[in-house]
């Protein structure tokens, strides 16, 4: 293993003076053979020596003809072999040259052995004083230097890993690979000069061993588990070693792989490790050029590609895994198809999958179950290789590419629609959800996958917003026109028979993030200024990406209702968090932008721009109307739940709440200043407003949960330096009050159609 030291001050130009030797060598070897073949095996081709003697003779001078050509095969391989090794050591030196250089020119010292400090002597006194009394400071320091240190040791560790290539090359090189030719440890008159090659060679038979369930040490898997971190992301010889394995081979590499993993013991880390390199292999060897979107399965540039030696690769696969896939490894009663183990091993991969390939396997797999319902059952538990449920685990594979999860539901793509219906559509075609199925005598025991759909909702959060799961919310949109089309999709879909209500537990959290990054259409349609407001219409509004969702706003309130009591956690006191807190949030936040980006209001004499004030404030009474209405419905359909528990004091004030935090989008300053400086209390209006509900006591002229929308305007006019009792506020307030219980009454007509 060389040392930073080593790699900075060794001359490579050794190499390639050795390099230059060897191929003269290959030159004298050259002159030999020609004097040998005229002056020796010459003899027993004339006229004068014939019989078995010279026959005897004539075979024993041909194998050392053949050691000849052989020493000369092999000198300009190894000649090769060490330019090889000069290019790649270079390479790296310079790229640790460079870094190095780098680091001293953020004040970073490195020493010869390559560690990396922070240098002191580069700071003013005023700074040094500085830099010994903040705590910041000093933390920011520490993480720069991790930083160039980790860059550092990354060149030495890669650099390593390519002296390991060139080890294995040299060794191999030398060694006699044609048993017949007539010697024993001969010249090698197969000799490769691609220090890849033999990487390759190497990494095959290991892991033909691996798969055929043989024993292999733990220098072989670390071996293994470097080749294919030395050569990720080259093309070429991850299609050559997927080539080799074949798919069914490659279900039984990842099917052994991952029971030994699971087996624990002294090797458990490597085989994880192991599964990572070659998730990234088949990441690599199966990209496809273009996007869905611009070159798609049956476009001109597609078709093209596909007429390719890299698109023959591809082809070939792709087809075999189709096979492989939908095979059972196992028996009947306690099957195991091989997506199951394909499918986990692709979980591991640390670098995403191409969009076109994600794209036609889940198409692929989706086929499998149509062909066969059973193939993504749980049967029994004998088999560990991850979930049965291999296309829920492809969706959370997919997830990390959002550009493959909104081609794979566009509904503008093909098969972007009868994804949807499948997948989260209800009646006819939709997907029966897998479960699991254990016997127990002569009893079959069937519960629920735990898990049910959890890769589904990690897809459809990526493929509606842009952005991998979890990220934090931006602010609300914009959206490209294919991630409004699957957000419109996926709300139509879900609503289909007015059955919007009914979401998935497991898509409650993901869709809710989904709905407040689209806060500004929904807004809208809320507020009934979106277009062809309240119907809706069938097809989203704007282009490029500045696209916005225009669905119906019964739609929009049953599903909203329909994610509003997922659970994304607990508060302080333990009650639960829900995603109707942030659907909340998110709308009271953008309700003051919207406020504030209508006609200029001046900070003074604000009763000149009542009419303006009026128009937006009937908005956002109407949207809270919708937004309130949802929350009673909750009360009402679980009494004793502690829903809606939102103190707008200080709760979200800074977005720091936990689980949630992540769930609402960014808010500007305007925004921001107005929730700092709510005094109201939200739940208790709509609380009490619930109780009216209940008893059949509300009346379209009873409106206790306008309280909270009325402190949102004059929060903001607050924030204008206008008073409470201004005209302007006083208006604003009375026309909210009217809209609200506009949008209420919507609400509830919306949510009481599929009671």
């Amino acid at each position: 293993m060389p040392t930073y030291h080593e790699i900075m001050a060794t001359d490579l130009a050794v190499l390639t003076t050795a390099a230059d030797k060897w191929t003269a060598m290959a030159g004298e070897f050259n002159k030999r053979e020609k004097d040998y073949e005229k002056e020796v095996q010459g003899i027993t081709l004339q006229p004068t020596w014939i019989g078995q003697s010279a026959n005897a003779a004539n075979a024993q001078f041909r194998v050392t003809l053949n050691e000849y050509r052989a020493a000369q095969t092999q000198a300009k391989a190894i000649a090769s072999l060490l330019r090889d090794a000069h290019t790649q050591f270079t390479e790296f030196k310079t790229k640790l040259q460079t870094t190095r250089t780098d680091a001293l020119k953020a004040d970073m010292l490195v020493s010869d052995s390559g560690r990396v400090t922070f240098d002191m002597s580069s700071l003013s006194a005023g700074s040094k004083s500085a830099y010994h009394h903040d705590p910041d400071y000093q933390k920011s320091v520490r993480e720069a230097v991790s930083s160039w240190q980790r860059a550092i040791d990354r060149l030495v560790a890669q650099t390593t890993d390519a002296d390991t290539g060139v080890e294995i090359a040299l060794k191999a090189v030398v060694k006699d690979s044609d048993p017949l030719d007539g010697t024993v440890n001969g010249f090698n008159g197969k000799a490769l000069g691609d220090i890849e090659q033999y990487e390759l060679r190497n990494t095959e038979e290991i892991a033909e061993r691996l798969r055929d369930g043989k024993k292999v040490s733990d220098a072989d898997l670390a071996e293994m588990e470097r080749a294919m971190r030395d050569q990720a992301g080259d093309k070429a010889w991850s299609q050559s070693l997927l080539n080799k394995l074949g798919p069914d081979g490659l279900v039984k590499l990842s099917d052994v792989m991952s029971d030994r993993e699971r087996d624990g013991g002294s090797s458990a880390d490597q085989y994880t490790k192991l599964l990572g390199g070659l998730a990234n292999t088949v990441a690599t060897a199966t990209e496809v050029p273009g996007s869905m979107a611009d070159a798609g399965p049956g476009s001109a540039k597609y078709q093209a590609w596909l007429n390719s030696p890299d698109g023959a690769f591809y082809k070939k696969f792709t087809e075999g895994l189709k096979e492989a896939g939908a095979k059972n490894f196992d028996s009947k009663t306690n099957p195991m198809y091989g997506y199951r183990p394909f499918v986990e091993m692709m979980t591991r991969a640390d670098v995403p999958f191409d969009d076109q390939f994600l794209n036609q396997l889940g198409h692929d797999m989706i086929a499998a179950e149509q062909k066969n319902s059973a193939i993504f059952q749980q049967w029994g538990g004998n088999h560990r290789e991850g979930r049965a449920d291999a296309l829920d685990s492809l969706l959370g594979v997919m997830s990390k590419n959002p550009d493959a999860s909104t081609a794979f539901f566009d509904p503008d793509l093909d098969n972007g629609q009868a994804h949807l219906d499948y997948l989260i559509g209800n009646g006819d075609g939709a997907r029966e959800w897998p479960q699991e199925h254990v016997v127990a005598g002569p009893r079959v025991i069937t519960t629920d996958d735990p898990l049910s759909r959890h890769g589904l909702g990690l897809a459809l959060e990526a493929a509606t917003t842009g952005e991998q799961p979890g990220t934090p919310l931006g602010k609300p949109g914009p959206h490209s026109e294919s991630q409004a089309r699957v957000m419109q999709g996926v709300i139509a879909t879900l609503d289909q028979g007015a059955k919007g209500d009914n979401v998935p537990e497991a898509l409650k959290v993901p869709l809710g993030r989904a709905l407040n990054d689209y806060t500004a259409d929904t807004h809208a349609i809320l507020g009934g200024y979106a277009p062809d407001s309240p119907s809706g219409r069938d097809d989203i509004e704007g282009s490029g990406d500045s696209a916005s969702i225009t669905n119906g706003k019964a739609s929009l309130l049953r599903v909203m209702r329909g994610v509003s009591d997922g659970v994304v956690g607990e508060d302080e006191e333990g009650s639960p968090i829900r995603v109707f807190d942030a659907l909340y949030e998110a709308q009271r936040q953008y309700a003051v932008e919207y406020l504030d980006t209508g006609r200029h209001v001046p900070q003074s004499s604000l009763t000149e721009n009542v009419t303006s004030w009026d128009v937006r404030s009937r908005d956002v009474g109407q949207a809270f109307g919708g937004m309130n209405a949802i929350a009673t419905d909750m009360i009402l359909d679980v009494r004793d739940a502690e829903i809606g528990k939102i103190n707008d004091q200080a709760r979200y004030a800074y977005h720091g709440f936990g689980a949630v935090a992540n769930m609402i989008p960014q808010a500007g300053d305007i925004a921001q200043r107005a929730v700092d400086a709510a005094t109201y209390e939200w739940s208790k209006g709509v609380a009490d407003e619930a109780e009216l509900v209940a008893k059949g006591e509300v009346s379209k002229e009873t409106a206790w949960g306008i309280t909270s929308t009325n402190g949102l305007i004059q929060d903001w006019a607050a924030t204008r330096g206008a008073s409470d009792d201004s005209d302007a506020v006083r208006n604003a307030v009375q026309e909210a009050g009217q809209s609200y219980i506009t949008g209420r009454e919507e609400a509830y007509s919306a949510l009481r159609t599929r009671k």
